[in-house]
């Protein structure tokens, strides 16, 4: 081991240029130098989740998560490296189509060691779970029947269960309620938090259909966070309900600028087709 791996591990110098040049915001060059430290062995937790972001924002979905899912037995890692990537491997399930997947191990982490990026992410993928538009359509669904070993002889195979819709309705309603209360606790435990303001917002907008208690939550993001992405678009939707287009055309333009991420509720595409669509 050379002297610089001391202190940087394997990929040394490539890994600590990737990592400059991410925080600088060159996220093409920070890329290419983390794939080439990650060639020479790079196995710092900090580089690696840093490269795992990049992937994750680059849409590389599976090459991230084969990078956090080796990263578990690091024994490098601590605490706060480790909670940060359970929050990287729940986004990249969470686009990957496993919504669930993400929500349930954020929940043991949670329950484990909260803290804000926990509450940030978990919260928005809540949300995700939850909106109005995702909800299942509840039907009576047949269930294998509990057996307890093999019927005996002249005994007749225990019927299959039926799952009613009703119950089916009631558990969804019990985990929406529950989800509803980690959005509460979440702006509890940072009432400054910008993400978790949004939440908020989002989970009254998109979740429970109220649009006017939602407003003052989105505002109140914006006071924290003036360039936050999805504030500005749902803010944006006030706008034109109020006719005031121009002030519409304004936030979209600052959202249209930011840096995007899997957890955004919209992406560049869409904002520049609204833009598109206002100036005609």
């Amino acid at each position: 081991m050379g002297i610089l791996d001391i202190f940087t591990g394997k990929g040394g110098i490539k890994a600590q240029k990737a990592y400059r040049a991410h925080g600088e915001g060159k996220y093409e060059e920070a890329l290419r130098l983390y794939e080439e430290a990650e060639k020479e062995g790079m196995d710092q937790p900090k580089f690696l989740l840093g490269y795992s972001v990049l992937l994750i924002r680059n849409g590389q979905y599976e090459k991230a998560r084969k990078i956090l899912v080796q990263m578990q037995k690091n024994p490098q890692m601590t605490p706060e490296q480790r909670a940060q990537l359970f929050v990287n491997y729940s986004a990249c399930v969470f686009r990957m189509g496993e919504l669930e997947k993400g929500i349930s191990l954020l929940e043991r982490q949670h329950a484990h060691a909260p803290s804000g990026t926990v509450y940030q992410t978990l919260g928005y993928l809540y949300v995700e779970k939850f909106d109005q538009a995702n909800k299942p359509v509840f039907e009576d669904k047949e269930l294998p029947p509990e057996e307890d070993g093999e019927p005996a002889e002249g005994e007749e195979a225990p019927a299959p269960r039926i799952l009613t819709a009703a119950e089916q309705e009631a558990e969804w309603q019990a985990a929406l309620e529950k989800a509803a209360a980690f959005e509460a606790e979440a702006v509890d435990y940072d009432d400054e938090d910008a993400v978790c303001l949004d939440n908020m917002a989002q989970f009254l907008y998109r979740v429970r259909g109220d649009r006017e208690g939602a407003r003052a939550w989105f505002d109140k993001a914006l006071s924290f966070k003036e360039g936050q992405i999805d504030t500005l678009w749902f803010l944006s939707r006030y706008d034109l309900e109020e006719g005031n287009t121009a002030k519409a055309v304004e936030r979209l333009e600052k959202a249209v600028q930011g840096r995007f991420s899997p957890l955004n509720y919209v992406n560049r595409g869409i904002i520049e087709a609204e833009l598109k669509r206002l100036k005609g």
